[in-house]
């Protein structure tokens, strides 16, 4: 082959034939019933109805429940020739701090908290979208020097909520302020264990996460941004799907037993209250567009895929990797806001490799329940979500290539 410059792209042959598409039914995608499932098998859909229900008793699961997830085998659980297909992960992490958070109201009624965090790898600024008061972030908390109360509660480091006339960033001031000396107990309650409680001796926070126990691992998204998914309407992909739906399953109500599913206590049984608190969770926002490659080059990727190229082949053209996303800042973040430990994360994701890449080189993060991310329009039979033969064809190359787990 002719050695082209560096910034050329080879020339490509002419098809004779058009090479055929294959669209995801072409895979052999049906249910399976096996005694010993494998361990990231993809589980049932989680709309109102699933489509493939046998029968009037076999009910899929409503749409405002916790989803099901799968439990993942642990290292020493796993084959040791598994590790041969891990992907590669960076020896150190980089170091990251949020810089400023903000309280956000969102058009479905939820709040969530913005955050803002540098690194010390990349110049960009990568997101965290926290939903629920529980998760913290211990550099956005840690004191600044020479900072006021104020200069404090404009880069988010507070506790409770902000109102007119607010003088301190610390609730035990507040109170001080107000006469009142609340008891050991009803601090705890109102924070959480530690976190974002004063310290009167040293004025710094004594900084942990305070996500409740019995709420069990806390949801977490990884997200890769797409512009062109998330802001224009493009029908390429199902990005700005999986943030919506990932944003949504946040925003659900506290699990309780009657919204569990398996659950043997009946709705009936269980008392209602008018409005349940949000269970929470976090996504990781990260600035790596078009699979890594910025979006100049994705839009050149989108040409290659109108001439006859899958997206995988695409960025191949181009001479960039297949995937050249890496997880290190996501890992991070994770642990700045107090994920990391035994206590572990539900992943919302059908990438395998994904799955182990965000724990970390040391496993920092542990990941022990997969939530698959099912396309809207396999759930409601065509009826809602992205279709058409674009988004067919790159669900097929995911699933093809990229070894993605879906189930139709």
């Amino acid at each position: 082959m002719a050695a082209y410059p560096a910034h050329a792209s080879p020339a490509l042959t002419p098809l004779s034939h058009p090479r055929p598409q294959r669209a995801v039914s072409d895979f052999k995608l049906e249910r399976t019933h096996s005694a010993v499932p494998p361990p990231l098998v993809s589980p049932a859909l989680t709309p109102p109805t699933t489509p493939w229900r046998n029968s009037e008793e076999d009910v899929g699961q409503r749409h405002d429940r916790q989803p099901r997830s799968i439990s993942l085998p642990q290292p020493d659980e796993t084959a040791e020739d598994a590790a041969d297909s891990n992907p590669a992960l960076l020896q150190v992490l980089p170091k990251v701090w949020c810089e400023v958070r903000a309280r956000i109201p969102t058009t479905t009624g939820q709040e969530m908290w913005l955050h803002l965090y540098h690194n010390n790898a990349d110049e960009k600024e990568h997101l965290a979208i926290v939903f629920g008061p529980n998760i913290r972030s211990r550099s956005l908390d840690a004191a600044m020097p020479g900072e006021t109360e104020r200069d404090r509660m404009i880069r988010g480091a507070y506790v409770g909520t902000l109102y007119p006339g607010r003088t301190s960033s610390r609730l035990q001031a507040i109170r001080r302020e107000e006469g009142v000396r609340p008891s050991a107990g009803y601090l705890t309650g109102l924070n959480g264990n530690g976190g974002g409680i004063s310290n009167g001796q040293t004025g710094q926070q004594e900084i942990d996460s305070s996500y409740p126990e019995e709420l069990g691992p806390p949801l977490v998204r990884i997200h890769s941004e797409c512009y062109t998914g998330e802001t224009v309407w493009s029908a390429r992909c199902d990005c700005g799907e999986q943030l919506d739906e990932a944003e949504r399953l946040m925003g659900l109500p506290v699990p309780t037993p009657s919204s569990t599913p398996g659950s043997e206590i009946g709705e009936h049984e269980a008392q209602k209250p008018s409005r349940l608190p949000s269970a929470g969770g976090v996504i990781i926002y990260l600035r790596q567009e078009g699979r890594g490659i910025g979006l100049k080059e994705k839009l050149k990727a989108y040409n290659l895929q109108d001439l006859g190229h899958d997206t995988m082949e695409a960025n191949l053209l181009l001479r960039h990797p297949g995937d050249a996303r890496s997880y290190g800042l996501a890992t991070a973040m994770l642990m700045d806001l107090g994920l990391g430990g035994d206590r572990g994360i539900k992943l919302l994701t059908n990438n395998p490799d994904k799955v182990r890449a965000v724990e970390g080189p040391n496993r920092e993060v542990r990941v022990v329940e997969r939530v698959p991310m099912v396309p809207i329009a396999w759930q409601t039979g065509g009826e809602r979500g992205v279709q058409g033969k674009e988004v067919e064809k790159y669900l097929s190359t995911k699933i093809e290539k990229m070894k993605h787990m879906l189930s139709k």
